[in-house]
């Protein structure tokens, strides 16, 4: 008999998508006056610094062995990776846009955790779900390329974001270790914040201070604090207890209250080719996550029937 989950992980599953639903937004006004790579290496600093004290002062070990260094590399493939080129990536793309499109990690994580984690091939209806996806993909692809000529750089970065995000997730996964969240966050930004550190002295090595506004500070601000230390805890306390492709779901709802944010805070134009696309890919998530439990119930009542 499976054992029930702890009454925090509910609590938890929805502050990452509160979160992230907002991150998107935050790259975007952080990036607008400050270099991508800067804005990401503040934000970094900011989390592990906080991390840093509160282990410090509490009573959390720090596993430094080469299991966890294992678990915190593995970690950074999607801290470093993912946010790197999302940050590059919103300089070319609207916030929403990016949310929905990391949406697609579920179906990324499905066929990366066959591969590395001996799950399932995929059924007739999560097949099904992949081609709505996809096919919703390229209607979001189409829309945002008709509308400026560099918007498929913007793609190719956030695709490449989303894949290593969901690798990320998955490869965290093979790791067995008893860790707490917040160490293994604070290990995970041990890892990663020398790598925003080493990308802003390849892309920028400036520090244009009086050109920074208000707002993209606050922003740095805000995800530092939330969108990396306390996102990245409630996101890895999740992991430890939801199965990889679980934890992805989050972004089946994010997208929709991210778009809707850009909409009305950042006036976003969403088109109707691009709510085409987004009903597209969110029906096929949809359908990944229920599609075999709907398949399944409807079985069992026809067999019910029958007898």
């Amino acid at each position: 008999m499976p054992q029930p989950l702890p009454r925090l992980v509910p609590v938890s599953f929805m502050a990452v998508v509160l979160i992230w639903s907002t991150t998107p937004l935050g790259i975007v006004w952080s990036s607008e006056t400050v270099h991508p790579t800067m804005a990401v290496l503040l934000r970094m600093v900011i989390a592990l610094l906080i991390g840093g004290l509160i282990i410090l002062f509490s009573n959390i070990r720090l596993p430094w062995n080469r299991t966890a260094f294992k678990l915190y590399a593995f970690s950074a493939i999607g801290i470093v990776g993912g946010m790197l080129l999302s940050y590059f990536a919103a300089r070319y793309l609207a916030s929403g846009t990016m949310s929905l499109l990391f949406g697609l990690s579920p179906l990324i994580s499905g066929l990366l955790a066959q591969r590395l984690l001996g799950e399932p091939k995929f059924g007739v209806m999560r097949i099904i779900a992949l081609v709505l996806a996809f096919s919703g993909l390229g209607i979001v692809c189409s829309a945002k390329l008709a509308l400026g000529s560099e918007a498929w750089v913007g793609l190719v970065l956030v695709l490449c974001a989303v894949f290593l995000f969901s690798l990320s997730g998955v490869l965290i996964k093979t790791v067995e270790l008893a860790i707490h969240p917040i160490a293994s966050t604070v290990g995970a930004l041990i890892f990663s914040t020398p790598l925003f550190a080493l990308a802003w002295l390849l892309f920028d090595a400036s520090l244009p201070i009086d050109t920074w506004s208000v707002r993209s500070i606050a922003a740095i601000f805000y995800l530092g604090i939330f969108g990396s230390l306390i996102g990245f805890i409630v996101y890895f306390y999740i992991l430890q207890h939801l199965n990889a492709s679980t934890v992805a779901l989050v972004t089946l709802i994010t997208p929709v209250f991210a778009m809707t944010l850009g909409a009305l805070v950042n006036q976003e134009h969403i088109s109707q080719t691009l709510m085409i696309g987004a009903g597209f890919v969110l029906a096929g998530l949809g359908l990944y996550q229920w599609g075999d439990k709907l398949l399944a119930r409807r079985r069992d009542k026809s067999a019910s029937q029958l007898n």
